[in-house]
Order: structure tokens, then C-alpha cells, then sequence
């Protein structure tokens, strides 16, 4: 994936990893067409570089190249999609 953001399918998630600590969106796939989006966790000593916004576009990117709807538990995934317009058509 682009930015360096990895799709780990087996555990869930997208993350990233950025001196040896890991950014991620974890995930939970209800059925074939729906994600919910259940968390997102950047270390304290990586906030504020715009990781959290990578790895929830990668997922949301994700969501629409397949087709997928998502559930934003997580509440910046909730703010993410309030900001991002384009991406209010993908919440189920």
C-alpha cells in the first residue's frame, strides 16, 4: 500500500511503523460487506504527524475499492468521516 501502510488481513488491521513503534485501525469484519472500525492507536511519541488520518484513509480507501460498508465505533474514525465528505456514502 502506499505510505508505507501495511493491510495485515489475518489480524485486522492497517498499520504502519515508524521507529520501531506501530501505528493501526483495527477492524472487524461483520459479514462480506461490512468493516467496523473499532480502533485507532498512535504511540504518544508519534501523535500529531498525521498517522491516525493515513491509516483510516488506508481502510477507508479499502472499503471503497471493494465495494464494502463501514461502521465507525471508533471515534476518530467517526471525526475522520465528518471532515471527509467523500466518505459518508461508505457508513452503513
Amino acid at each position: 500500500m502506499e505510505n508505507g501502510i501495511i493491510h495485515d488481513k489475518e489480524e485486522n488491521k492497517f498499520f504502519k511503523i515508524v521507529n520501531g513503534k506501530e501505528a493501526y485501525l483495527r477492524y472487524i469484519m461483520l459479514d462480506n460487506k461490512t468493516m467496523d472500525m473499532i480502533k485507532t492507536y498512535v504511540p504518544p511519541e508519534l501523535r500529531g504527524r498525521g498517522l491516525a488520518a493515513e491509516v483510516v484513509f488506508a481502510g477507508v480507501n479499502f472499503a471503497k475499492e471493494n465495494n464494502l460498508t463501514i461502521i465507525p465505533s471508533c471515534s476518530y474514525v467517526e471525526t475522520f468521516i465528518e471532515r471527509h465528505k467523500e466518505y459518508q456514502e461508505l457508513v452503513r
